[in-house]
């Protein structure tokens, strides 16, 4: 692995322990079954791509998430519809994607390794993801490039900018290259802040997809806890213009900066610079 690639210091070990508050085996088996039985379905009518209206995905993502056991709250409001917009979000476990696409249905920019998962990985290219190779830097300006036509023929892409996932009860820092393929197409970005907790109200790691887990025994966890809820708090959008590179940019949108202003009409946003920040700089996207 390149020493660039971005990492998380959790592990399964020091930030989840043993199993949180757990159902039993028999219902843990029957959620993990109609996870499967959803999936099994997606794979079937995904050839239909486009053709399926995106209300019948957010539809879709959000009954797979209350399959898994997972009571998902929802604040705030996405961008319109139509247009391009870039849509990124703390990343913690494999259940982000389909809580981002209950947003907002969106292409996603994943690292490679997941083009070659069982099921998953054909579900991912036939979804239209947008692939990343994390171990060789001189296919970023590539990437880039590709995520800013993505967003100028109108798209929504789904990014988790940290590069890695975290337990949750951490976060790590925005990675910048995303944000410049969103100033180069000039669209709007949606920040959402993923937090899972208890019904009763404390945080729970449970959910977190990190270190050496593997996707079975994450899922397997998520499906054996009891009363998890998924929050998900979508911030006012980021028009196009509101700063003036990728790093301010990036700052803006992280889970910890102040929530931009919602309400500034079209004509008092500033127009883009001319010159753009340089796309690759130091060792960091």
């Amino acid at each position: 692995m390149s020493d660039w690639v971005p990492s998380a210091p959790c592990t399964p070990a020091a930030c989840i322990g043993p199993a949180d508050r757990p159902v039993s085996v028999p219902h843990a088996a029957l959620r993990l079954t109609a996870v499967l039985t959803l999936v099994l379905a997606a794979a079937l009518v995904l050839p239909a791509g486009r053709r399926i209206p995106p209300g019948v995905i957010r539809r879709w993502c959000r009954t797979l998430v209350r399959a898994a056991g997972v009571r998902l709250t929802l604040t705030g409001a996405a961008a319109a519809p139509t247009g391009g917009l870039l849509l990124v979000a703390n990343h913690v476990s494999w259940l982000d994607i389909p809580l981002l696409a209950a947003v907002r249905p969106a292409r996603m920019l994943a690292k490679s390794d997941i083009r070659h998962w069982p099921v998953a990985g054909a579900l991912a290219a036939r979804g239209g993801t947008l692939f990343i190779d994390r171990d060789r830097l001189s296919t970023l300006p590539h990437t880039v490039g590709a995520l800013a036509e993505a967003l100028r023929r109108g798209a929504a892409v789904g990014v988790f900018p940290e590069g890695s996932t975290w337990c949750g009860r951490a976060q790590g820092p925005f990675r910048r290259a995303a944000f410049q393929a969103a100033l180069d197409a000039r669209v709007p970005v949606q920040p959402v802040h993923l937090r899972y907790r208890h019904t009763d109200g404390p945080p729970s790691a449970a959910p977190a997809y990190i270190g050496e887990d593997s996707l079975l025994t994450s899922v397997w966890r998520v499906v054996r806890t009891r009363d998890l809820v998924a929050e998900v708090a979508v911030r006012p959008p980021i028009p196009p213009g509101t700063h003036p590179d990728r790093r301010a940019l990036a700052h803006a949108a992280h889970p910890t900066a102040p929530a931009p202003r919602a309400s500034h009409p079209p004509h008092q946003v500033p127009a883009p610079r001319p010159t753009r920040a340089p796309l690759l700089r130091g060792r960091t996207p």
